[in-house]
């Protein structure tokens, strides 16, 4: 085991520096690093997959675990409109393009439903990087952006739950999805408001004993100990993780915990992304490369289509919510999460898995050239389009302004409130300790005469 962890480690540095200095994603290096230490490029293994794959579950954990701790409600709230709007837009299409490709494919349903659940959710991760990356991480689209994608991630811990059940049933029933959707909702609730209750109000009272070494423990524990909850409720542990990263941020220590678990979420991410790379045979690449394609072309259409019309729809701006959709072009973590439960449990095709992951290497890989794409788009689009729509695009851009202006303003009045009553404070406080200290003269001026 240790020779198996020394091998995948040290392989996974190597190559993702290697994409690091490519100034790549260093998701496709760990990826790479498991083909490269895989049976099917050299016909051997060089570690054990039943090791990785263990380490790999425990990792899925760790990453809900933290995208959970990312989650704010208070961000989801201020978003309302368009993160609501934009997410139901790109899901609810993506979902339905995703099996009318799978039909077409003639895929049957089940396989059909599992590729549309993959190509219908963005990656988190690689959208927020190659943002940074941009340079737009304070762009105004950015705050819409990441509520849509926190939306897509409960989503998706969903799906999860609900593709479980329907392979393990074997067939698609309204009645039964419709039921299980009612029984995961109340039991998300319960856990959510139980945890809400309990948890935070347990940390504020134990605050001052809570050094790191005793956060980041009780933080695992309570981690591993919902994803047993879930298990034995008959959902999935990663659900159960993904549940209490969202209610530990609701505490007060939820950045240092973000801050602790940083190390073990990459470590076991990386050995996650490995493990992905570890199923695929270079040769399917080669002779899937047209489905490979065709596929990856799909996800950045629709993406671009959905993201856009979804984002407009709810509010932003057109170059706004045009550089929403053109940052989601690629799958990410949870497409894999998905296709490996579907190869799991034996219900989808062999040949998809491969193909979802190249789509992802190469829309990822792609993602920041299409995103440059953006405003020679906008631009031809303003220019081509009639006068009545660039009336309403010029509209909407006063709107938003106008709203973005008036919300800056009440946060300076607000703060300018604050201030006054600080300054209020400390005059009286001032003018009261002068008032004493004249007070005692007087006193002792008297004391001295008497």
């Amino acid at each position: 085991m240790v020779q198996d962890l020394y091998i995948l480690m040290i392989t996974a540095g190597v190559v993702s520096l290697l994409f690091k200095l490519l100034k790549q994603p260093v998701v496709l290096g760990y990826i790479v690093a498991g083909i490269l230490v895989g049976p099917n490029l050299f016909g051997e293994n060089l570690v054990s997959h039943e090791n990785v794959e263990a380490w790999g579950n425990i990792g899925v954990l760790f990453v809900l675990f933290c995208i959970g701790l990312e989650f704010r409600i208070k961000n989801l709230l201020e978003s309302g409109k368009t993160a609501l709007i934009g997410a139901a837009t790109i899901i609810g299409g993506m979902l339905l393009l995703g099996y009318g490709v799978g039909r077409f494919a003639q895929l049957d349903n089940m396989n059909s439903l599992f590729l549309a659940a993959m190509l219908c959710m963005s990656s988190t991760t690689i959208v927020m990087k190659a943002v940074d990356e941009a340079g737009l991480g304070k762009a105004r689209f950015v705050k819409g952006a990441t509520s849509i994608l926190i939306l897509e991630d409960i989503v998706a811990v969903v799906l999860l739950v609900l593709l479980s059940g329907i392979a393990e049933k074997g067939s698609f029933e309204g009645v039964v999805m419709l039921k299980t959707i009612g029984v995961l909702a109340a039991t998300l609730a319960v856990w959510f408001i139980v945890g809400i209750l309990i948890i935070p109000t347990l940390f504020r009272k134990v605050r001052k004993h809570l050094n790191d070494e005793i956060l980041i423990i009780l933080a695992l524990g309570l981690c591993l100990g919902m994803a047993l909850t879930a298990e034995e409720a008959g959902f999935s542990s990663a659900l159960g993780a993904f549940v209490m990263g969202m209610v530990l941020a609701e505490t007060l220590e939820s950045h240092r915990i973000e801050k602790l678990m940083a190390p073990l979420k990459y470590v076991f991410s990386a050995i996650f992304f490995v493990s992905v790379g570890m199923m695929i045979d270079p040769a399917s690449l080669a002779e899937y490369w047209s489905s490979i394609l065709f596929v990856s072309v799909v996800i950045i259409v629709g993406m671009i289509t959905f993201g856009t019309l979804g984002c407009w729809w709810g509010g932003q701006t057109l170059k706004d919510a045009m550089q929403t959709g053109f940052s989601f072009v690629q799958i990410g973590e949870f497409s894999f999460i998905i296709a490996a439960l579907g190869s799991k449990l034996q219900v989808t095709d062999p040949a998809i898995y491969p193909i979802i992951v190249a789509a992802s290497v190469l829309t990822t890989f792609l993602t920041p050239y299409i995103m440059k794409g953006t405003m020679p788009c906008y631009n031809f689009i303003y220019k081509h389009a009639p006068e009545r729509m660039r009336d309403k695009i010029d509209r909407r851009e006063e709107e938003v302004a106008r709203k973005e202006q008036m919300t800056t303003t009440a946060s300076e009045e607000k703060l300018q409130t604050h201030s006054g009553r600080v300054q209020k404070l400390l005059s009286h406080t001032i003018i009261t300790k002068r008032v004493v200290n004249l007070f005692f003269k007087n006193m002792t001026e008297n004391d001295h005469k008497g």
